[in-house]
C-alpha cells in the first residue's frame, strides 16, 4: 500500500469536512442573526402599531414559541358538575402559594384531580377563585375550569370541569411553531378597534368553540386580556382572532354535553 498517498487523501478529506462543517455553521449562525433581526423588528413595529392606537400594553410580553399541535379532548362526566357542590370539609386557600404547596392542599381536598390546574388570576373574582385545567402540565386549557368559591375565609364549595386527551378522534397531530404574541397582538389590533384600551395580560394557552357534544377539539391560542373584562384569543397558528366575550368556563358546555349523551344513550 502507499501510505504516503493514502495519508495524502486523508488529510485532503479532513480539509474537505473542515470547510463543509464551518459552511454549516456560518450559515446556521447566519440565519440566527437573520432571525433575531426580524424578531426585533417585528417586535419594535408591533409596538409602534400600538402606541398609534394609544394601547398601553405590558412591559413584558411572552416571547415563547412553542412547538404544539391541536387536541381532542373529552369532559368527564363523573368529574364535571352540574352546579355548585358543597364541601364537607371546609379549607383556607392562598390561590397564589407555591406549586408545592397547592399540591399539598390538594392532596388533602375532597375535590378530585384539584392538583391538575392552576390557578388563573385573570378570570378569578371576588369570592370566586377559578383554575384551569392544564394540558401536558404545562399549558391551561381555558375552557376547562375548576371554580372554587370562598366564604368567611374559606372555600366552602367548587364548580368543575374536567376533560380528558381524546387520542382516537383525530385532529391535528402534527406540530406546529406558534405565533410569536408579538404577531398575535399585531393581528388582533388591526382586525378590532381597541384604541385607547389597556392590555392587562397575554398567555399561550388551548381554547376552542364549545359545542353541545363530545369530543371538543381545541387549539393553541394566545388570550389577550383587556381591562374592563373583555377577552380575545387569537388562534395560535393563523393569527384569526375570536372575541370580545367576557370570561366564562366551559362547565356549562361540559354540562350540556354529558346531558345530550345521555340522551343518546
Amino acid at each position: 500500500m502507499d501510505w504516503s498517498r493514502a495519508k495524502t487523501i486523508l488529510i485532503a478529506a479532513f480539509l474537505l469536512l473542515n470547510v463543509v462543517l464551518g459552511y454549516q455553521l456560518w450559515t446556521s449562525k447566519s440565519s440566527q442573526l437573520q432571525l433575531a433581526a426580524d424578531t426585533t423588528g417585528m417586535v419594535e413595529d408591533t409596538k409602534r402599531l400600538l402606541r398609534q392606537h394609544n394601547i398601553q400594553f405590558p412591559d413584558s410580553i411572552p416571547t415563547e414559541t412553542p412547538k404544539l399541535k391541536g387536541i381532542t379532548v373529552k369532559f368527564d362526566e363523573a368529574l364535571t358538575t352540574d352546579s355548585k357542590v358543597r364541601l364537607q370539609t371546609h379549607f383556607k386557600l392562598n390561590p397564589l402559594l407555591s406549586r408545592s404547596q397547592y399540591r399539598d392542599i390538594s392532596a388533602r381536598s375532597e375535590i378530585r384531580r384539584m392538583g391538575e390546574y392552576q390557578y388563573d388570576q385573570v378570570a378569578s373574582s371576588d369570592g370566586v377563585y377559578v383554575f384551569n385545567q392544564l394540558y401536558n402540565a404545562t399549558y391551561p386549557m381555558f375552557d376547562v375550569r375548576l371554580e372554587l368559591y370562598e366564604e368567611g375565609g374559606e372555600i366552602v364549595a367548587y364548580r368543575q370541569a374536567y376533560a380528558e386527551m381524546d387520542n382516537g378522534s383525530g385532529g391535528d397531530q402534527k406540530e406546529q411553531r406558534v405565533l410569536p404574541a408579538y404577531t398575535a397582538l399585531r393581528s388582533l389590533v388591526e382586525n378590532h378597534p381597541l384604541d385607547g384600551a389597556t392590555i392587562t395580560n397575554i398567555q399561550l394557552g388551548y381554547h376552542g368553540q364549545l359545542f353541545n357534544s363530545q369530543p371538543q377539539y381545541m387549539v393553541p391560542t394566545w388570550r389577550v386580556t383587556i381591562a374592563g373584562g373583555g377577552v380575545y384569543y387569537i388562534h395560535g397558528f393563523n393569527g384569526a382572532v375570536e372575541g370580545p366575550q367576557g370570561e366564562q368556563g366551559a362547565t356549562d358546555a361540559a354540562n350540556a354535553a354529558k346531558k345530550d349523551q345521555t340522551g343518546n344513550k
